[in-house]
């Protein structure tokens, strides 16, 4: 990439004080390509010349890791203009070039620029400019309008193809019957050249502007092969019709091919066309979620009449009106009424939930037989659909690790071809005697035409796509292709309890108290309300008629419980550890008490003075029903699984056994879950965490593949890298199959996608010729050519129909 001596200036976030600003200059030395760095600590902002600009990611990640901020903006852009793989390639790296531009990756399947940028340094036209410089465009309208832009630019390009396709068919049908059964007929020659002119130049003119377009800019790609194939069968066969005397006085035959140059451009319309509608059905996954939520609603008005309403018009506090039937526009609360909801297309659970007042409905979901009001919490982006839709749209658009090294591959491609093309018709020109001419340049033209990028450009993109969508329509959200790619590698699983192979919604089943004493209840109740924990939340819950009381000096105990004063006197509500560690004594009736309870896998909670405790609680939650389904497929697939869980030994024993977990750990801290997974990491093996909690945040971050149920926290869903929607355990082993199936086709893809080169060229360039005298005809190439690029999508798309 060229040199690139501006300034680049990185604004900063969280860099306070001179300290942190030497830390970032520190880590602003250490990486590669940065020539010169300062902090401008008043600016808040960093001032770095690279010596290329994919350095500037570099610099940024660098800044991140350190644990600083750096405001970037991501978009996603579709690009629009693009013919082929090595068309995403010219667009990807002219944005990569731009001052700003932190990282940036174009995906031909999905035509979408995802680009990371400084905003203090470019902006989307600026970006836009760059790309119409290369020949191609970006459309950077609002989202809301953006997809229906979009979608209608892609129906009038798909009519003006189509219609294409049928008259190139048409003007070339007589040209080959005359081509190949009536030669000899009176005026032969000019009929054909009357039919497959209009053919060359008008129907297949995009493919010489294109490619004049790419030499502009000193790169080529596939319309560039079919430019000059088309192009140089179409003259040398002018030529021969208009100076047939030039070889006749050689002794030579004035061939023409009209029919291979109508023809060619005829196959490779007709293989765009099939490619665009099996593309299409590629993203069918965000097409079905988009058509979920409805265009209008009818809004309560604050006398009591109904207004119906444009979705973009609803505001967080309205209140909206569902009838049976209709769809739920945007995330809410139900204020009156009830009814039962379909939620399949969130959770994949086919069975209706009912939703009655202070309950939660979502954007998408579809209402039954009743009707009832709620209220609009989070409308447009912020609802769980729209988040679902940019997850699965990021995901279709990101790239697979094996991705990278086919784009160099298309990088080279088209270059390389050309050049063998070349070398064929030089040897043809040496070796062929009297027809070497004619024979080269046929060969060099079958050469241009059988190669194909574009089969290389969709082999991967493709199976991500369908991969992806597959998994959102059954409840499986995928952050990017490279988790998908690496989930079918995962030999060991780490489970969190409460919230993942429990229900997450613990109950207190009972309490033993040492003396019956009323205001110890309350000073328990007041703690209890203070701390954040779960199981907090149950006792909150059972001691909700009593009254509470003042505290003072509140201390949350991480992995341990909580205490606070009340009277002069220190009150404790823990595990059994943190009684320990304050030598507390335990009555043997309580003692007794909570043994009996830990046998019966229950949570069990203490709550003490400063010398003795008072009270013990047993607290329980349900297995999900479909955990032991879970955990027995999962261990059928020769996963190793292990349950860590903050709580008693007891409890967790139990638990397991119910299971059929064969390795888990009682009593872990948070910070301790990630030490774990590292530990099994540096055991070799690939390690997929799953969680729901804050407290699994660290844990999901430092897995190989993290997973995150989707009723638990927004932090745990944040950092996940794939997100069961329902937070149904045998989800996982579903995602599992789908990344082995994902990976399969990725590679069936690729095979196909480089024998077909592989073979071809050489075929094409007629190497049998010397064997059997056999020469590859350019018709027959264009044909599979055209055949290649569909038959690596429709492979892709057979991952639809498998279970």
């Amino acid at each position: 990439m060229a040199t690139n001596r501006e300034n680049i200036y990185i604004p900063l976030e969280d860099v306070e004080s001179e300290h942190c600003a030497l830390i970032v200059e520190k880590g602003l030395a250490q990486v590669k390509g940065v020539e010169t760095h300062k902090v401008e600590l008043n600016n808040r902002r960093a001032v770095i010349t690279v010596d290329s600009n994919e350095t500037v990611g570099e610099a940024v990640k660098a800044i991140k890791d350190l644990g600083y901020g750096v405001p970037t903006v991501k978009s996603a852009f579709p690009v629009l203009g693009m013919t082929c793989a090595s068309c995403a390639g010219s667009a990807e790296s002219i944005v990569k070039y731009q001052p700003g531009v932190v990282n940036a990756s174009v995906n031909f399947a999905t035509g979408n620029l995802t680009v990371e940028y400084l905003p203090n340094m470019t902006d989307a036209s600026t970006l836009q400019k760059a790309v119409q410089g290369v020949g191609y465009d970006l459309l950077i309208e609002d989202e809301t309008k953006q997809q229906e832009r979009l979608e209608g630019i892609h129906e009038k390009k798909f009519r003006t193809l189509k219609n294409k396709t049928i008259w190139a068919i048409i003007l070339s049908l007589p040209v080959v019957i005359i081509g190949m059964f009536f030669m000899d007929m009176p005026y032969a020659d000019p009929i054909m050249w009357l039919f497959s002119t209009p053919v060359v130049i008008w129907l297949g003119r995009d493919f010489f502007v294109n490619a004049w377009k790419q030499a502009k800019h000193r790169s080529a790609n596939m319309d560039t092969l079919v430019a000059l194939s088309t192009g140089i069968a179409y003259l040398f066969s002018v030529f021969n019709m208009l100076f047939a005397d030039f070889w006749h006085q050689r002794g030579l035959h004035a061939h023409v091919y009209f029919e291979a140059a109508a023809v060619i451009i005829a196959f490779i319309l007709l293989g765009k066309l099939l490619e665009e509608r099996a593309k299409g059905n590629t993203s069918s996954a965000i097409k079905k979620l988009m058509g979920l939520q409805p265009k209008t609603v009818i809004v309560v008005q604050a006398d009591g009449t109904e207004k119906q309403t444009a979705i973009e018009d609803v505001s967080a506090g309205d209140v909206i009106l569902v009838k049976p039937g209709e769809k739920i526009a945007v995330d809410g609360m139900v204020i009156s009424g009830n009814s039962y909801v379909d939620e399949s297309m969130l959770s994949g659970e086919p069975v209706p939930v009912l939703k009655k007042e202070k309950e939660k409905v979502f954007a998408g979901t579809i209402n039954q037989k009743g009707s009832f009001r709620f209220r609009a919490v989070k409308v447009g982006k912020e609802t769980m659909l729209a988040h679902i839709i940019k997850r699965v749209q990021d995901a279709q658009g990101s790239k697979a690790p094996v991705q990278k090294l086919v784009d160099r591959i298309a990088g080279i491609f088209v270059p390389t071809v050309i050049g063998i093309a070349i070398l064929t018709f030089t040897l043809w020109l040496i070796l062929g005697g009297e027809n070497g001419v004619v024979q080269g340049l046929l060969a060099a033209v079958t050469v241009l035409v059988i190669a194909c990028p574009c089969a290389l450009g969709l082999a991967t993109p493709t199976a991500i796509m369908v991969g992806v969508g597959k998994g959102a329509e059954n409840g499986i959200l995928i952050k990017d292709a490279e988790s998908l790619e690496l989930a079918k590698k995962v030999n060991a699983i780490v489970l969190d309890k409460t919230g993942t192979i429990t229900e997450g919604r613990p109950q207190v089943t009972g309490i033993k108290w040492l003396n019956n004493e009323d205001t110890a209840k309350e000073i328990l109740l007041s703690i209890e309300k203070q701390s954040e924990h779960p199981l907090a939340e149950a006792v909150v819950k059972h001691l909700g008629d009593v009254a509470t009381t003042s505290l003072s000096m509140f201390d949350s105990i991480t992995g341990k419980g909580a205490k606070a004063d009340h009277d002069n006197e220190t009150y404790y509500v823990g595990n059994k550890k943190l009684l320990a560690e304050n030598n507390i004594a335990i009555a043997g009736e309580l003692q007794d008490q909570a043994e009996e309870w830990g046998k019966q896998s229950k949570t069990v909670i203490w709550f003490a003075n400063s010398k003795k405790a008072l009270a013990v609680i047993a607290i329980a939650d349900k297995i999900k029903e479909t955990s032991v389904q879970a955990i027995r497929e999962m261990q059928e697939m020769g996963i190793d699984l292990y349950m860590l869980t903050g709580d008693n030994e007891a409890t967790a024993k139990a638990i397991a056994e119910q299971t059929g977990i064969k390795h888990y750990k009682a009593e872990v801290l948070p910070q301790h879950k990630a030490d774990f997974v590292k530990e099994l990491q540096s055991k070799g093996k690939v390690v997929a965490m799953v969680g729901d909690g804050i407290n699994d945040s660290t844990a999901l971050a430092t897995a190989d593949v993290s997973i995150a149920m989707g009723k638990g926290s927004d932090i745990a869903m944040d950092v996940a890298k794939m997100t069961i929607i329902s937070s149904d355990l045998t989800k996982i082993p579903q995602a599992i199959r789908l990344s082995k199936q994902t990976v399969a086709t990725i590679k069936q893809n690729l095979f196909w996608a480089f024998i077909y080169n592989v073979i071809g060229i050489p075929v094409a360039a007629g190497i049998l010729y010397p064997v059997n005298g056999f020469l590859l005809n350019p018709m027959i190439a264009g044909a599979a050519m055209a055949l290649s690029s569909v038959s690596v999508v429709s492979n892709s798309l057979r991952l639809k129909w498998k279970k």
